[in-house]
Parts: structure tokens; C-alpha cells; sequence
């Protein structure tokens, strides 16, 4: 092993920094969690704390069903983010590689990766341009045409909450999705394409039977690693977009965490929150590992 390091040193330094800032920002933390267990109060040491075992978790699933809506938003609205921006990316990506022109895929490729860039602030500010119930720009085409009797109110009213998140994560994440599996585009071999050619394959058959097939292990393990987050939620989009009159469809665990660590100073009630969403975590991405090695025989670890 000595040996290994000291031929491979460079690399190991390398990855050195990246070492480093795991271990101080994700595991030293970790120890964090004991006032979870404790009645913690701000400007004491949390070695000092009361002791109260596990009436923070108790708080959470027995005193309160707050539990039920948070997991229900949390879950439905991470899942269907998953699954559309997986399988638009992918879409986007084999449509990309079919177009002949490689100056007009690269231009497609840029604008669809540009909004990756902008921050949620100005993607609010662009959705309020656009879907303000009373001044928004499709809400005046579609009165003006007389589709619509009144503006719909779409970042207001909780039915359009779930489709809201999605569409925008769609929409700022389906060009840096689509780069991924782009670069496992390339990585087909050639020969599989001259192969289909020979055979007579149609531009559509070898789509079906070359590309797809060949990005179905990048699916897989990018699906394995997405479901390790699927309790974390992108904290700006619902901090910005959550409103009085959408927040029961809007309210994940994130934002809750939030509202009782930091705004109500119940840290250790929000801790043992956080550690209920970790463990959760964790198994949802051990078993869709398992699941994905039992049926495909790929997994991540």
C-alpha cells in the first residue's frame, strides 16, 4: 500500500483538498446531532444542554402530523423532478446528436444550458413577467384572446404548486442534464453504429437500438445518485416562490427545518428533523442500489 501511495502521490494530492473540505463541511458536523437529544438553548455549550432522549423525535411523529404534508410535498415534488429532468435530458441529449449541423447543436446546447446560470431571484422575477396573475404577459395574451375570462393565478393558488416546481427545475436543469448524457454519447463505439448501417438500420432504429440502450448504465447510476437527494429540496426555489396561499403544497422539509431552527431558535426540535431526513435518505439510496444491482446488475457501490 505504501508503495501505491508513493507511486500515485501526485494524485493523491490532488484529491487531497477535496478530502479535506468533505470531512470539515459533511462529517465534522456530525457531532452536531447530539443536541437532537438534548434541550438546547442558544449560548450554551451543547455539551451542557439538558438531556431529553428522544422527545424531539416524539415532538415530530406523535405530537404533531406535520410529518404527513412534509414527506408528501417533499417526496412527490423531488420524485417528479427526478423523473422529468432525467428523462427530458435524455431526450434533449439523443435529439442533439441527430441534427446534422454541428454549429446549430452546439447553439441549441449553450441555450439550453444558459439558464443553469441564473440565479432563482431573477428565474422569479422572470416567472412574475410572465404568470403574474394581473400583469403577466400570458395571462393578457390569453384574456385578450378571450381563452381565459381572468388572469390564472399560477404562483399563487396551491393546485399549480407542484407543477410550478417542477416545470422551472425543468427548465434550469435539463441543458446541464443533457451534457451528462452527451459525453456518454461519445463514448459509444463507432462500430456499433457502422454495424446498424450495414444492417440497414434507419437514423430512428439506430436511436432505439444503438444510443439508448448505451446510455442506460449513465441512467442508472445518475437515478442511484438523484435518490440520495430525493428528501432535499432546493431551498432558494422554495424559500423565493413560497407564499400564504400555496404553502400547503410548497412546505418541505427544508424550509421547515428552517422555520424552527433558525427563525423560531428551536435547534435541537429542527436537528432531529434533519436526522429523520438523513436516515431516510440513506435507505431510499441503499435500496434503490440494491434494487438497480438485483434487476440490471449495476449499482454505484
Amino acid at each position: 500500500m505504501l508503495h501505491h501511495l508513493y507511486r500515485h502521490k501526485y494524485v493523491y494530492l490532488l484529491l487531497a483538498p477535496a478530502v479535506v473540505f468533505v470531512f470539515l463541511f459533511h462529517y465534522v458536523p456530525l457531532f452536531g446531532w447530539v443536541i437532537a437529544f438534548t434541550r438546547y438553548q442558544p449560548g450554551l455549550s451543547m455539551w451542557d444542554a439538558e438531556w431529553a432522549g428522544l422527545e424531539q423525535f416524539r415532538r415530530f411523529f406523535v405530537e404533531s402530523n406535520d410529518y404527513l404534508y412534509l414527506l408528501r410535498n417533499t417526496l412527490v415534488i423531488n420524485i417528479l423532478i427526478i423523473i422529468t429532468n432525467l428523462s427530458l435530458g435524455l431526450i434533449f441529449a439523443v435529439l442533439l446528436n441527430e441534427l446534422r449541423s454541428r454549429f446549430f447543436m452546439k447553439l441549441m446546447q449553450t441555450v439550453s444550458f444558459f439558464p443553469f446560470f441564473i440565479s432563482w431571484v431573477i428565474t422569479y422575477s422572470i416567472s412574475y413577467t410572465f404568470l403574474s396573475q394581473s400583469t403577466g404577459v400570458l395571462n393578457s395574451i390569453l384574456v385578450h384572446l378571450g381563452f381565459i375570462e381572468s388572469g390564472i393565478n399560477v404562483l399563487g393558488e396551491a393546485k399549480y404548486a407542484w407543477p410550478l416546481a417542477v416545470g422551472l427545475e425543468a427548465w434550469k436543469s435539463m441543458g446541464y442534464t443533457s451534457i451528462i448524457f452527451i459525453a456518454a454519447i461519445t463514448a459509444i463505439p463507432s462500430e456499433q453504429y457502422e454495424a446498424a448501417d450495414i444492417d440497414g438500420a434507419s437514423r430512428f432504429q439506430k436511436m432505439r437500438l444503438v444510443t439508448i440502450p448505451n446510455l442506460v448504465p449513465t441512467l442508472i447510476v445518475i437515478l442511484i445518485l438523484n435518490s440520495g437527494w430525493v428528501l432535499s429540496s432546493n431551498f432558494e426555489f422554495f424559500f423565493i416562490f413560497t407564499n400564504p396561499t400555496n404553502w400547503e403544497r410548497m412546505q418541505v422539509l427544508d424550509i421547515y427545518i428552517y422555520d424552527f431552527g433558525l427563525k423560531q431558535n428551536n435547534y435541537s426540535y429542527a436537528t432531529a428533523v434533519g436526522i429523520v431526513k438523513t436516515v431516510v435518505s440513506l435507505i431510499i439510496i441503499v435500496s434503490i442500489n440494491a434494487l438497480s444491482k438485483r434487476a440490471t446488475g449495476k449499482g454505484i457501490f
